[in-house]
């Protein structure tokens, strides 16, 4: 049975873009799972409704999600709330600073809308580091491996 990933990032520059790039590639590597990536401004309800997993990716702006995810929530909130109870997701952050609001924001909605956190936060965190392109295709590796074999 084939299952969809959709991974849903802002990546305003090319450190994030990197970022998103190794997210996808890690994905990539489950034949059996369909990976559709896309910007959050590309991605709408239908999208959510067809996943059977989501990986969200933001950068930390002034404490908070980047506005890209906060204009892809506002769209998708209502239409997914009775729909998607219980979507398996993870999350992976780009933060300068620690990270704790932009993860509250995104956890206060996924837990509105229901959703299942199958793993901790990635917060990559500070000075940009090689290691932050390498833990975010370990966590589109995990989600696809975990989508094909039927875990969630």
């Amino acid at each position: 049975m084939n299952r969809t990933l959709l991974i849903v990032a802002h990546a305003p520059s090319p450190r994030t873009q990197l970022l998103f790039d190794a997210v996808v590639a890690g994905a990539g590597d489950e034949p059996a799972v369909t990976v559709v990536a896309k910007s959050p401004f590309d991605t709408g309800p239908d999208d959510v409704l067809s996943a059977n997993a989501i990986i969200l990716g933001t950068t930390e702006n002034l404490g908070y999600m980047s506005g890209a995810l906060k204009d892809f929530f506002d769209r998708c909130y209502y239409p997914c709330l009775e729909k998607t109870q219980g979507l398996p997701y993870a999350l992976y952050i780009r933060a300068g600073h620690d990270g704790t609001g932009t993860r509250r924001g995104v956890e206060t909605i996924t837990t509105g809308l229901r959703w299942r956190a199958v793993q901790e936060p990635l917060i990559c965190r500070g000075e940009w580091q090689e290691v932050f392109a390498e833990q975010c295709r370990d966590l589109g590796a995990a989600l696809a491996a975990g989508l094909d074999a039927g875990i969630f």
